[in-house]
């Protein structure tokens, strides 16, 4: 768990927004469909969110540059929210009466970063043996196993993510030792007690797969099967027919491996596809379609650029890093321009980081892949370049309807940064999540520290 001081969270400010360039009342969209899960036997959901909004205060922010997450900017922007909500966002017309005004002349506003592929708690600090718990490298196909269950709160990772990087929710990931390698669980990035007490309420579950070099190189280690790329597809497509037998069979008789991968089957688990190399992603594509299921991103991704064009059509993300390439074969083709060139073919990308500092400073890697595209002479706008780290991960993540961008109706999930946040300068200065005021540069007691920091050297600083 992290603690606040006593009162620290109660007497929050707030804030949030919408798009556009001048006053906006319209509502946020809704989802398309509610998620489910398969019940247990006392016909309630498994391991259910008890995630609370800690409470805030109306707030409007005054003055900012806004940037909406959608692709638009607001230049001396109003942003308003209260009840854990965007109330609206627009120019300095909006009446601020009845909101705790803040000054944000000269400075930022975006909605919560969100990262999309973390081992945060699952691959906790310190990294110890005793907490190395987001790999069940036992079987190449492990469906039934759940990252939630690995997940340490007292992390301190998760703070520092909030303080350094203005990440308001992330999906923890298994790793990818497996094809399959279980369950994400999405998360806000709150202090809490118990994972259930953090899991984002109404966020569909991912599915972690992974092809290429890990599997063939885990499992083939040991002298089976998969210890090759052809093997990696056979064993997949064998799972896949598997469980297709099970959702037309008998559904009664529980087998976790195969209510996971029904769920993906029947559109409610999304799947994160761990793959580096565009001709395994082409491949991968057209196994989803023999098999009923979709992709719904890619994750990695480093050769992304050489397909634009076919994950448009299929409408898969790809979740990249500005820079990593070239540590193992398959990231031998990783060039500085794959986020730009997938932008150019108007495919989503999204910026992940798969690291516990990477996250802290998603902004900036952005922003790295951002100058990559304007050094080849593609110019991505600054609003647009935001998208990539706020509504593009949440549409991938399916809980686009509830954050991601600032829009009437959607969570106060809400970052001032002290600069323009796509320059290595700047930093969060205050953080909303659910328009609670969970972390306030200006104020030590405003800063989360975990149980695991307390009594030890450096204790709630920044760092």
């Amino acid at each position: 768990m992290k603690r606040l001081a006593p009162l620290a969270l109660a007497a929050g400010l707030a804030a949030c927004a919408t798009s556009g360039t001048g006053n906006e009342t319209a509502s946020a969209s809704k989802p398309d469909k509610e998620w489910t899960v398969p019940t247990g036997q006392d016909g309630n959901e498994p391991f259910p969110s008890t995630y609370r909004p800690y409470p805030g205060r109306p707030t409007a922010l005054v003055g900012a540059t806004v940037f909406d997450g959608k692709g638009g900017r607001i230049d001396n922007g109003t942003v308003l929210f209260r009840d854990g909500e965007v109330v609206a966002i627009g120019d300095a017309s909006l009446s601020t009466d009845g909101y705790d005004r803040v000054d944000a002349a000269g400075k930022y506003v975006t909605p919560g970063i969100i990262d999309i592929h973390s081992h945060l708690g699952d691959y906790p600090s310190p990294a110890v043996d005793a907490h190395s718990d987001g790999n069940e490298a036992t079987s190449p196909t492990t469906p039934e196993v759940w990252a939630e269950h690995s997940i340490w709160p007292q992390d301190p990772g998760f703070s520092r993510a909030l303080a350094n990087g203005g990440v308001t929710s992330l999906q923890i990931l298994p790793g990818s030792a497996n094809l399959m390698g279980g369950r994400s669980s999405t998360i806000k990035n709150v202090p809490a007690r118990t994972v259930q007490g953090m899991k984002f309420p109404g966020a569909p579950y991912g599915f972690k797969m992974a092809c290429g070099e890990n599997p063939k190189r885990v499992y083939g280690g040991r002298g089976r099967m998969p210890s090759t790329r052809m093997g990696n597809f056979a064993v997949n497509r064998q799972t896949w027919l598997d469980a297709r037998a099970y959702a037309e069979g008998d559904r009664e008789k529980r087998d976790l491996a195969k209510e996971t991968l029904v769920g993906v089957l029947d559109g409610d688990i999304l799947v994160h596809n761990h793959c580096y190399r565009a001709d395994e992603m082409a491949l991968v594509m057209d196994m989803a379609k023999e098999m009923g299921y979709k992709v719904s991103a890619f994750h990695h991704a480093v050769e992304a650029y050489k397909i634009g064009d076919l994950l448009r059509e299929n409408g898969v993300c790809s979740a990249i890093w500005a820079d990593w390439y070239g540590f193992k074969m398959e990231a031998y083709d990783g060039i500085l321009e794959n986020a730009a060139y997938l932008q150019r073919e108007d495919a989503c990308v999204v910026i992940h980081s798969d690291d516990a500092n990477g996250i802290q400073r998603l902004n900036q890697e952005a922003a790295k892949a951002q100058a990559a595209g304007r050094r080849a002479g593609i110019e991505i706008s600054d609003a647009t370049v935001i998208s990539w780290i706020t509504l593009n991960p949440a549409k991938a993540m399916g809980i686009d309807a509830m954050t991601g961008s600032l829009e009437p109706g959607k969570m106060a999930d809400v970052v001032l940064w002290n600069g323009d946040p796509l320059s290595v300068y700047s930093r969060p200065e205050k953080v909303w999540i659910d328009g609670a005021l969970m972390y306030d540069s200006m104020d030590r007691k405003r800063r989360p520290v975990s149980d695991f920091e307390l009594g030890q050297p450096g204790e709630g600083d920044v760092k």
